[in-house]
């Protein structure tokens, strides 16, 4: 049996308390971290490997099911808005097609062959990454996608909560995060769920970093696509460069992005 289809290490939970239930959850939820630092280094070759094909303009895929694809697709989306990015330079592709979002689509996981039709919608090419994520690391839909992927040249990831998993047996650079049993059996939009969320957050933020994308702390490429980000765009400049409110305003209207207005002082 899959780690992640273990039992419980908690019974009858439908007579715990509201308190003890999360409690419990909460417990189990703080081993999470504890299981992503064992594979750090497995994280980091990954890491490097999405950044020497993104600085040559390639672009990075996530392919997955239910949970699993939903994170992928929230990762990819979040990308543009918070770095600056074109979109289309990281995809998340989720078994189903987009209504699988919101609405499970029966069976759509089962398909071994749809991923590599989906990616190929994309004229994904050997310049690109694939991370195909599961939990369970047995998802035909992903398994599919990056052994086609492979065939294509093309470097490959995972990102997976079992060991040895067919899945990490298919790629270059597979991820296995082993939270052990969820609380609720088999319910791994639980801790497997945060785990990749948390490694999909750690393999694309440090990739924006390395490309260029924030400087001292700060998301100076950010999109001001709110009243909300241009107060912070405009509060990044003026601590920048130590100039007063209506000067950063004027100077952020200008130039319609937070880089471009403070390198346009240091001219």
């Amino acid at each position: 049996m899959s780690t992640t289809e273990s039992p419980s290490h908690y019974s009858h939970l439908e007579k715990m308390s509201v308190n003890e239930l999360l409690v419990n959850i909460n417990n189990e939820d703080k081993t999470v971290p504890h299981a992503i630092e064992k594979v750090i280094p497995e994280i980091e070759l990954l890491v490097n490997a999405i950044v020497e094909k993104m600085q040559s303009r390639g672009r990075l895929f996530y392919i997955g099911s239910g949970t699993s694809g939903r994170l992928g697709v929230v990762d990819a989306s979040e990308i543009p808005p918070t770095y600056g990015i074109p979109h289309g330079r990281v995809i998340g592709i989720i078994s189903g097609g987009d209504k699988a979002i919101r609405v499970a689509v029966e069976h759509a996981e089962d398909d071994p062959n749809q991923a590599w039709i989906d990616l190929s919608t994309h004229q994904i090419t050997s310049n690109d990454v694939l991370i195909g994520i599961a939990a369970s690391g047995r998802t035909p839909y992903v398994i599919g996608g990056v052994k086609e992927a492979r065939k294509h040249g093309i470097i490959t990831g995972c990102i997976t909560c079992n060991n040895g998993s067919e899945l990490a047996k298919q790629v270059d650079y597979p991820v296995e995060v082993v939270v052990g049993p969820e609380f609720v059996t088999g319910s791994t939009r639980m801790k497997a769920g945060t785990a990749q969320k948390l490694v999909l957050n750690m393999i694309s933020t440090a990739t924006m970093i390395k490309l260029g994308r924030v400087r001292g702390n700060k998301m100076v490429d950010m999109q001001l696509t709110n009243d909300k980000l241009i107060d912070r765009g405009v509060k990044m400049i003026m601590d920048e460069l130590k100039i007063d409110h209506p000067e950063a305003v004027q100077l952020l209207m200008k130039y319609g992005n937070v880089r471009a207005a403070v390198d346009s002082k240091k001219k």
